[in-house]
């Protein structure tokens, strides 16, 4: 077993670095109506990050440069022959973190505290920084773990994308000023495991998303209860697609949940 567990700041080798695009993870932001769509692993406009749904709480972020970050990471994305640059991983369940993560891949950030220690990470990948902030989650006896999970953040091209991971609680306000304003958001909305789905609904309305990306759903009933409960707050789309390209510049106006479809990489 492989984790990195000791809180650092990490920094890529010489050859991964590049200049990444300021975010404004505090700050607010605007942009014309534009949702590209596109395939993994083609070129990416300098100014684009693509993501691709996996499955389950599993995703592939990728930048123009090539950097690629994997989301709750459970061992398994696809049949291809393919490692990420680094994995984020998250212990409530064992769907969302592996043992035995695959020993080529340079960084294998674990998002829960190890007793009173924080898992904290700043790692900048010239393209990407990723950085994290941690919840609480249940405990299997009905109790409370603190600091069982963490909501990551990346930040690319300018945009800040934020995945919440196993959240089980609403953040307080100093975990949301941690955190900052999302661009894009990954929602768990199981309406269950981690937290009811109107509950859920308060917490991406608070991010302030202009882009919402469903995952955890399962058979994808509470997804249709998920968008009920948004209750016409954001327009919805339906692509058929597991791949989306974004930048800042092309944000749609009126916040949007993205429905992606799981594709593992084959």
């Amino acid at each position: 077993m492989r984790l990195t567990i000791l809180p650092a700041i990490f920094f890529a080798l010489p050859v991964m670095a590049q200049e990444r695009i300021p975010s404004h993870c505090h700050a607010v932001a605007q942009g014309p109506e534009r949702i590209m769509k596109a395939s993994f692993g083609a070129p990416l406009d300098p100014d684009h990050v693509r993501i691709r749904f996996i499955d389950h709480a599993s995703f592939v972020i990728e930048t123009p440069g090539g950097v690629t970050a994997v989301t709750d990471y459970s061992g398994y994305t696809g049949r291809a022959d393919w490692v990420p640059d680094v994995v984020t991983m998250n212990n409530a369940h064992t769907t969302h973190w592996s043992p035995f993560p695959d020993q080529r891949i340079p960084h294998v950030l674990q998002g829960w505290a190890e007793g009173d220690k924080l898992m904290q990470h700043e790692l900048d990948l010239g393209e990407m920084l990723i950085r994290n902030t941690h919840t609480d989650v249940r405990s299997r006896s009905g109790g409370v773990r603190a600091n069982g999970n963490s909501v990551f953040v990346f930040e690319a091209a300018g945009l800040c994308i934020g995945h919440l991971g196993h959240l089980h609680h609403p953040p307080d306000d100093a975990q949301y000023a941690s955190i900052g304003r999302l661009d894009v958001v990954m929602v768990p909305v199981d309406g269950g495991y981690t937290m009811a789905t109107a509950e859920m609904a308060e917490v991406v309305k608070r991010f302030r998303s202009s882009v919402v990306i469903p995952m955890h759903w399962f058979s994808g009933s509470s997804l249709e209860v998920f968008l009920d409960d948004m209750d016409g707050a954001f327009d919805v789309v339906r692509p058929g697609i597991s791949d989306i390209e974004l930048s800042l510049q092309d944000l749609p106006r009126q916040p949007t949940i993205m429905v992606l479809e799981p594709e593992a990489i084959d």
